[in-house]
């Protein structure tokens, strides 16, 4: 019955603390909330088959934070690799708008 309710508390703390989140999560943000459920969930299924759930939800969860932090981190940086590029061909390409404007009207002064 505790650890039932230790569950339900903890369930309950979480998402209040979701919701209160006022901005969009990261692909890091996201990565690490699915490894840690990811990893608790393995840890409690896993221990419960020796006698501590809880001990292997505890161990579990945060090694699945990590280690989804760690996937969202790669995907947020291969993801803002096109951007950068995407943003330097803009910059470039205004810049040559710039001159080929600026060589037109000295074309036409002479």
């Amino acid at each position: 019955m505790a650890k039932k309710t230790l569950f339900l508390l903890v369930t309950l703390l979480l998402g209040l603390a979701l919701s209160a989140c006022s901005a969009p999560l990261t692909q890091r943000e996201q990565g690490g909330l699915v490894g840690g459920f990811i990893g608790a969930g393995s840890g409690a299924i896993i221990g419960s088959t020796v006698g501590h759930a809880a001990a292997g939800a505890a161990i579990g969860g945060p090694v699945g934070l990590i280690a989804g932090a760690l996937i969202g981190d790669q995907l947020m940086a291969q993801g803002q690799g096109p951007q950068r590029q995407v943003d330097a061909n803009q910059a470039e390409l205004e810049r040559l708008r710039r001159e080929n404007r600026r060589l037109r009207e000295q074309q036409l002064e002479r």
